[in-house]
């Protein structure tokens, strides 16, 4: 939605608690899922993948009904690096698991790219957050009830900050917003790239 003389803000992303962080900013988007195959991403660097996953979903949406002057698109993706390794969603409970058991007392760095696109003049600015996340040490017990809850499932790196796995968050070095799935902050720079400020953007309230 937006304000008689704004612009109107999409979110091409599924996730809720990206739209949750979006409300509670004061925004008042519309969601349109992308639909694209996220396995056609094929690097190493969590950095690149995380950022060529969200240009893919603000393109894909961009390229729809949706496109019209007035326009602004948001894609966002996330995936935990750790160990050498780029966690997405896991696969499976079994997975999931795994992953627990390797990461408590660790930590990882959650990336979560951001692609805006300006349908008015065709411009597209992207950046990416990082976040360093510090994991309890959890016993085999609160691991194995974590998974049976089917949260982990979900999300990257099989955790959430702003859910049941918060609670096996130590500590984090950076935006909490960004570990949710969407950085405000960094939001509010690509915007200014297009000369939006944030109240133009605010629902009617």
């Amino acid at each position: 939605m937006r304000t008689d003389n704004g612009p109107r803000l999409v979110l091409a992303s599924a996730s809720p608690a990206r739209l949750q962080l979006l409300r509670s900013a004061g925004f008042d988007p519309s969601v349109q899922v992308s639909g694209v195959d996220e396995s056609v991403v094929q690097t190493d660097d969590a950095y690149e993948m995380c950022l060529a996953l969200a240009r893919m979903k603000a393109q894909a949406v961009a390229s729809t009904s949706v496109a019209e002057a007035g326009v602004l698109v948001l894609g966002c993706d996330s995936v935990l690096a750790f160990d050498g390794q780029i966690l997405g969603k896991p696969a499976n409970p079994r997975e999931a698991a795994d992953r627990w058991r390797a990461m408590r007392g660790r930590s990882g760095v959650l990336y979560t790219g951001h692609h805006l696109t300006d349908l008015t003049g065709g411009k597209h600015a992207e950046d990416v957050g990082a976040t360093v996340v510090h994991f309890a040490d959890v016993s085999d017990a609160e691991i194995d009830a974590y998974v049976s809850s089917g949260e982990p499932l979900h999300v990257a790196g099989a955790f959430t900050i702003d859910g049941l796995g918060g609670v096996f968050v130590e500590r984090i070095e950076g935006d909490h917003g960004n570990v949710v799935g969407l950085s405000l902050p960094l939001f509010r720079r690509l915007l200014m790239t297009f000369g939006v400020s944030v109240p133009e953007l605010w629902k009617s309230r």
